[in-house]
């Protein structure tokens, strides 16, 4: 009797101690596949918040929390407002936008999932987010848990200005941190993905780039574009998505978005839907009863929040 007892004692807790990160550990780049420790093909699901300058009352650890109990996500994005936003963007407040942030980075810890760390701009400000990831590698960079995405949509620049801008970011991170996974912008939002695939960085090998996709404008043709990529050797990282229009409003196309699910499942692209937030506008999941720390109903979801939420808990129940 004793013997079983220390049987279920045991299992309890390795069952208890096999966290998503703990399982997976440190991720890597192999060929055009993100990989786990064990050199095995992952892929990540979740949330991004919204930009923390705007809806900062959702930067808290009760939130990731909530995320990952709800709606299963094994990674979240935490969005820094670099230039806009009322309530303390990176370039008015960086104290208040960096504790956001870290306050997210430390629930995602807490909670043994991954976080992707976003400089959340369409400008290049190389000073300041060399400042920014200088600091924030220091401080995280020795957790598995960590990604940084250097620069959310360009939007005008060329793909030479973001190459040698997100050169300079990558030296400053790497100072730090070695080998977690950094996430390289492309022009036009993001969709300009075939002129990294013709000229590539070279001076890292851990790094993906990210393609961002809105189903009801961005239709097969860029699935076309970003198969492109993949097939030249280009590792793809959907770090923003969402099933209505590129405005972020307007009718979901629910046909539309589940093709680009099917397609990223069976290239094992990982994705991220966009967002965490409460504005009258379509892309954003929640209706302003939503409370600040999670414990959401389904009444206090929009039609988006919903979808997105069964999406979650389909796919990454599916995991072994």
């Amino acid at each position: 009797m004793k013997d079983i007892f220390y049987l279920v004692i045991l299992v309890f807790l390795t069952s208890c101690g096999t966290s998503f990160v703990a399982k997976h550990g440190k991720l890597s780049v192999k060929g055009t596949q993100l990989v786990d420790k064990n050199q095995q093909q992952i892929m990540l699901r979740g949330m991004s918040l919204g930009w923390h300058s705007m809806w900062p009352r959702f930067y808290n650890k009760s939130t990731v929390s909530w995320l990952k109990k709800d709606f299963k996500v094994n990674v979240v994005r935490a969005a820094l407002g670099v230039e806009h936003g009322e309530f303390g963007n990176y370039m008015e407040d960086k104290n208040f936008a960096k504790q956001k942030v870290f306050d997210v980075i430390d629930g995602a810890i807490k909670n043994k999932i991954y976080v992707i760390i976003d400089w959340h701009s369409h400008n290049i400000k190389l000073n300041e987010a060399k400042e920014f990831f200088d600091e924030v590698s220091k401080k995280y960079g020795d957790y598995p848990n960590v990604i940084y995405e250097v620069f959310n949509e360009p939007d005008y620049e060329t793909w030479a200005d973001v190459k040698l801008y997100s050169e300079e970011i990558i030296k400053v991170i790497r100072k730090n941190d070695p080998d977690n996974i950094i996430l390289i912008g492309s022009p036009s939002w993001d969709q300009d993905i075939h002129l990294p695939a013709k000229n590539p960085i070279t001076i890292d090998k851990n790094i993906m780039y990210t393609m961002h996709f809105y189903a009801a404008t961005h239709q097969k043709w860029l699935r076309d574009r970003t198969d492109e990529a993949i097939k030249s050797g280009l590792p793809i990282f959907v770090s923003v998505s969402a099933g209505m229009e590129a405005t972020g409003d307007g009718k979901m196309d629910y046909k539309s978005w589940q093709e680009y699910i099917d397609w990223m499942e069976q290239r094992g692209i990982s994705w991220v839907v966009w967002s965490v937030s409460d504005k009258d506008e379509t892309c954003s999941i929640l209706k302003k009863s939503a409370k600040s720390d999670g414990h959401w109903k389904t009444e206090d979801l929009k039609e988006s929040g919903i979808r997105t939420r069964e999406y979650l808990r389909f796919y990454n129940s599916k995991e072994p």
